[in-house]
């Protein structure tokens, strides 16, 4: 990758930092910018376009922490074309749950996640090749620091990316391989 991918991935991972600020992993000690990183470092193995990794550094922005999409836009396009910055902002948008428990009360949390996964089926298929990576390490966490609710999640990544086949086909495959593997060491079916 070129010194300029480089920098810009410097400034994208900066923003995402001070973004997520005071916030740590769930299950461990650990700042959560290490999953947008880890996240980001997975794609790099399959592909070294600028949107994607910037994405996978972006993708849990407008979910978890307090910046908007007009504020993400606006830094983008500091740094981005107006073409790949709204290509960027659109993939992190596609990534942001929108089936969420405050706007849907009446939804328990399967039927949530049954709606975010089909609505996850027809998002760009660069969105898909980062929400694979996401399954991938956030999967690989909680199988080891929370196996109960591992039961839970790995049944739900399983249905989704039996929808959500439109990305990177062998990030797809490590994706599905790795919520299989996890599936058996929990004696799943």
């Amino acid at each position: 990758m070129n010194l300029d991918k480089n920098k810009t991935l410097q400034q994208i991972e900066e923003f995402a930092r001070n973004a997520h600020s005071g916030q740590m992993r769930k299950y461990s000690d650990e700042e959560y910018i290490i999953h947008p990183i880890r996240v980001m470092k997975i794609c790099q193995l399959y592909t070294h376009d600028i949107a994607i990794l910037s994405t996978a550094l972006l993708h849990d922005v407008l979910e978890d922490t307090k910046v908007t999409s007009a504020e993400l836009e606006q830094f983008l396009s500091g740094i981005f074309s107006n073409q790949e910055a709204q290509k960027i902002l659109q993939l992190t948008q596609d990534l942001t749950d929108v089936f969420i428990k405050e706007n849907y009360p009446n939804l328990n949390r399967k039927q949530r996640k049954a709606k975010e996964w089909d609505r996850m089926e027809s998002i760009h298929y660069d969105a898909q090749t980062v929400k694979y990576a996401d399954i991938i390490d956030n999967s690989q966490e909680i199988l080891v620091y929370d196996p109960n609710f591992a039961r839970v999640y790995l049944k739900e990544c399983l249905k989704g990316l039996q929808n959500m086949k439109k990305g990177n086909s062998e990030l797809y495959q490590l994706a599905f391989e790795t919520v299989q593997a996890g599936m058996k060491k929990l004696h799943i079916r």
